[in-house]
C-alpha cells in the first residue's frame, strides 16, 4: 500500500437538547461509521473516529472522541479536520435543533406544547469551505428512493464534496446497505453491481476505493 492516509470519520446521531431530560434525535445506529473506522484501521490508515451517542462498541485502538449535539461535533471537527487527508461524514447530523432549549424540565400540561426549531449549521459544507486542495470529503445522503440520486447529486455539487454516498431511507438502523456513490467528476458507482452489501463489506470497499491505487 502507498503511504497511509489520515482518515477522519464521523458516526452516529446527534442529540439536540429540548430541556434538561429530553432531546431530539434520529434512528442512526452508528454501525456504518464504526465499520468504516474498523476497515480504515485494518487497512493501515491513521484513523480518528468522532462517535455520537450510540450503543455500538468502537474499534479497539482507533483514536476516539465522543459527541452528543451538533455543536459538540462542530467543535471536534474544528480541532481534527485540519490534520486529516480524508473526511468521511457518516454521522446523521440533525437538520434542526430547538431555538431556545429549556434549562430545567418542561412541565406536563393539558394544553398543546409548541416548540420553535432552527436549522443546525451545515457541518460538511463548512469543512468543504475551508479544506486544503488535497483534502477529500465524502458525504452521505439519506433520501427517499425515487429522488435519491437527484438530491444526493444536488448536495454533492452545492457542498463542494469529492463524493457523496447515496442511501435509501431503509439503510438507517439496518444491517445492510445498498449504496450508490456519486463523484464530483460525474461518475456513478454501484458497489457489488447495485446489490445489497453488509455494512462491513461496504466499509471495506469504500476504504479501498479512497486509497490511492485502490
Amino acid at each position: 500500500m502507498s503511504k497511509p492516509l489520515h482518515i477522519l470519520i464521523t458516526a452516529g446521531p446527534t442529540h439536540e437538547p429540548i430541556d434538561a431530560v429530553r432531546y431530539l434525535a434520529n434512528r442512526s445506529s452508528g454501525k456504518l461509521g464504526v465499520a468504516l473506522a474498523a476497515a480504515s484501521q485494518a487497512a493501515g490508515h491513521v484513523t480518528t473516529l468522532l462517535l455520537g451517542p450510540v450503543a455500538v462498541e468502537p474499534p479497539v485502538g482507533v483514536a476516539l472522541h465522543r459527541f452528543e449535539s451538533t455543536s459538540d461535533l462542530a467543535a471536534l471537527l474544528d480541532g481534527h479536520f485540519p490534520a486529516c487527508d480524508v473526511l468521511i461524514m457518516a454521522a446523521a447530523v440533525a437538520d434542526y435543533r430547538l431555538a431556545r432549549p429549556t434549562a430545567g424540565k418542561l412541565p406536563r400540561s393539558e394544553g398543546t406544547l409548541r416548540l420553535e426549531f432552527e436549522p443546525t449549521p451545515d457541518l460538511v459544507a463548512a469543512c468543504a469551505a475551508r479544506r486544503r486542495p488535497e483534502q477529500r470529503i465524502i458525504g452521505f445522503a439519506l433520501e427517499e428512493p425515487g429522488v435519491l440520486c437527484k438530491r444526493a447529486g444536488e448536495k454533492l455539487r452545492s457542498k463542494g464534496l469529492a463524493a457523496m454516498v447515496a442511501n435509501p431511507l431503509e439503510t438507517m438502523g439496518a444491517a445492510g446497505i445498498q449504496a450508490t456513490v456519486l463523484t464530483a467528476d460525474g461518475h456513478v458507482i454501484e458497489p457489488a453491481n447495485g446489490a445489497a452489501m453488509s455494512k462491513v463489506e461496504f466499509s471495506r470497499w469504500l476504504i479501498h476505493w479512497i486509497t490511492p491505487g485502490g
